[in-house]
């Protein structure tokens, strides 16, 4: 086994991390207070060629790998997990599902602004009713001459005010008593078809996250997403890479929580030493830079069966559920370790609790990875 990253893994790790450090952390704060979407900051990942990095270059992608995508998303999750997210969701749910069941048109017509930054990357699954049971899916798609009409709604759906099309899952008919899922792409500037962005969130506020709101949507026939009646085993497969992405975002968030922790410790001084001398901090420190690690190689493991073409759907599940559950108990140690000053936005850490709690949510709550571990063990 090989730990070693490739060079050009390497390179995109320092270049990412450079920019993170210089160019997105300095405005995280004030973008959690303000809710401002980073616009500029996903211009010049744009100019960096990090909004393709994954996919092929004939779509205007770099061609890199699944490791590769965990480490920038990592890294920008260290410095703001709203640009994390951002980041993750573009090329995890609204990238992949293209590249990976889109026809030759469909990939240059609908993937290739995404790879520029043209347009950002959303996919719309969740809905009021159906959120762990993807299967509730209510959204319907009724052929009518050439074209499908498109009537539901959509919650949650992170991006979708910065993209020009997404793919949506919908009802295309029933079939013994069972529901026909598809997925379709649809253009947000159809007629009938409306964005909402008027969430109040815990966390992340600075990612766009909406609703949607489709009535009477028209699109061609030949917008359909892959093989008809495979839009649930599609939206499984493009859940699983994204969880990749959650996992990575998770480590990021940990990373950064534990960075603050360990400075603060050495800094602080009780009872006439420093917090980091005291073997009751040494050993919260110890922990959280064990399970970080942890997290970590999951997610690396996960990323590299994915690239190597072999199943990864037990790791990408276990990946996200140990990553965003020690984010959460990093996150929440380095408040500790603050005391009183951790309850405080001033010092920061109080952000990374926020926005950790909804890795444990979303691409399937962590209840919902246990059931699919659960199935791929064997019970």
């Amino acid at each position: 086994m090989n730990f070693d990253l490739t060079d050009e893994q390497q390179m995109i790790r320092r270049t990412i991390k450079e920019f993170a450090d210089e160019v997105v952390a300095p405005g995280a704060v004030e973008r959690d207070r303000s809710k401002e979407f980073p616009v500029e900051i996903f211009q010049q990942l744009s100019d960096m060629g990090m909004m393709g990095l994954p996919f092929p270059e004939e779509y205007g992608g770099a061609g890199a790998d699944t490791i590769s995508f965990a480490i920038v998303t990592e890294e920008l999750s260290r410095a703001c997990a709203s640009t994390g997210i951002t980041y993750s969701a573009h090329i995890s749910l609204g990238g992949a599902p293209l590249n990976l069941f889109g026809t030759e048109e469909q990939k240059q017509k609908y993937l290739t602004p995404i790879c520029s930054g043209e347009s950002f990357g959303a996919f719309g699954l969740t809905e009021p009713n159906a959120g762990s049971d993807a299967g509730g899916t209510e959204t319907t798609a009724i052929e009518d001459g050439d074209e499908w009409v498109i009537n539901g709604s959509k919650v949650f759906i992170t991006n979708a005010s910065y993209a020009k099309h997404l793919a949506i899952t919908a009802i295309t008919g029933v079939k013994d008593g069972k529901k026909e899922i598809s997925a379709i792409i649809v253009p947000t500037d159809a007629e009938g078809f409306k964005v909402i962005d008027n969430y109040e969130k815990m966390g992340l506020n600075a990612s766009n996250t909406t609703e949607l709101i489709l009535e009477n949507v028209r699109v061609p026939k030949e917008n359909l997403l892959g093989v008809r009646g495979n839009g649930f085993r599609q939206f499984l497969t493009t859940l699983d890479g994204g969880r990749i992405g959650i996992g990575a975002m998770a480590v990021g968030i940990a990373q950064a929580a534990f960075d603050r922790a360990l400075q603060y410790a050495n800094e602080r001084k009780q009872f006439g030493k420093t917090l980091s001398q005291f073997q009751i901090t040494q050993f919260k420190l110890a922990d959280m830079a064990l399970k970080i690690e942890l997290a970590r190689n999951m997610v690396y493991k996960a990323a590299w069966l994915k690239d190597q073409g072999r199943p990864f759907s037990k790791e990408a599940s276990m990946c996200k559920l140990y990553a965003s559950e020690i984010a959460m108990e990093v996150a929440d140690e380095a408040i500790q370790i603050h005391g009183g000053y951790g309850y405080m936005k001033e010092y920061e850490v109080e952000r990374y609790l926020r926005d950790a709690k909804l890795l444990e949510i979303g691409e399937g709550t962590s209840e919902v990875q246990k059931m699919v571990i659960s199935r791929l063990i064997g019970c």
